[in-house]
């Protein structure tokens, strides 16, 4: 159950061995990110997230997004990554740099934080990888508990994900966390719109609404069918009453 079977392929993406071993492989083909550079994402990370907020980047890999946004002024950001041939190579490359710091860490168990450690945390498809590993769901909770307990109340979680709100909002929308969560889509970069394109002009800095079953308005067209999706997961401080509500709702 929500685990996204269609977007995975053979391999383990939640299994360290896997992580390591591609990055010896692939040791001198250079940094690579995810989904999207922070140019594409600095709007967004901009608006909420102040540059002097403590960031914890999960999943860091070897992208230079953490680079970019000290470039851009953040004064403090923790990487952390499941795997230790990434962390001992970027140590080695940004040894020089204060503001960036790296540890191996798995996201399901951050324990060495304590509570209300980070002002944001964010999240360049790590989920999705744990979401195409074994116990998909359990690792998700996982994650997401241990993500809701480092923020600082008024906190941010930064999701960017290939995960439609079918199967995003299941994970994020729970008492638990007391996220109140914002949608944003941006098309996949370098995506054209086709001059015959009949959908109206959106902007992509503006939050996008959702059905309170977890849909997008039956009207929205989804002009990029490989778009990104980011979800900004504001903790409140205090349990969200769902009593009320459709577990799928967002608070927008």
């Amino acid at each position: 159950m929500y685990r996204d079977v269609s977007a995975c392929s053979t391999y383990n993406y939640g299994d360290a061995l896997y992580w390591d071993a591609r990055y010896i492989q692939e040791a001198n083909c250079g940094s690579f990110d995810w989904y999207q550079r922070y140019s594409a994402l600095r709007p967004f990370v901009r608006k909420y997230i102040p540059t002097s907020a403590r960031v914890l980047m999960v999943g860091c890999g070897n992208a230079l997004m953490s680079e970019d946004m000290v470039k851009d002024g953040y004064e403090d950001i923790m990487n952390i990554d499941i795997s230790s041939v990434a962390i001992d190579m970027m140590r080695r490359k940004y040894e020089q740099v204060p503001q960036m710091k790296y540890m191996k860490m798995d996201v399901r168990d951050m324990s060495f934080f304590p509570d209300d450690s980070f002002h944001s945390v964010i999240d360049k498809g790590t989920l999705d990888s744990l979401m195409c590993g074994n116990n998909a769901p359990i690792s998700a909770a996982h994650m997401l508990g241990e993500v809701s307990r480092l923020l600082k109340p008024g906190g941010v979680y930064l999701l960017i994900t290939y995960g439609d709100p079918t199967v995003r909002i299941p994970h994020l929308y729970r008492s638990v966390y007391s996220w109140k969560i914002e949608l944003y889509i941006i098309p996949r970069p370098g995506f054209q719109k086709p001059a015959d394109s009949a959908s109206s002009a959106k902007s992509f800095l503006e939050p996008v609404p959702i059905t309170e079953k977890g849909q997008l308005p039956a009207d929205y067209v989804l002009e990029d069918p490989d778009s990104h999706f980011i979800y900004i997961c504001k903790k409140t401080g205090e349990p969200i009453d769902l009593s009320n509500k459709s577990p799928y709702s967002l608070s927008l």
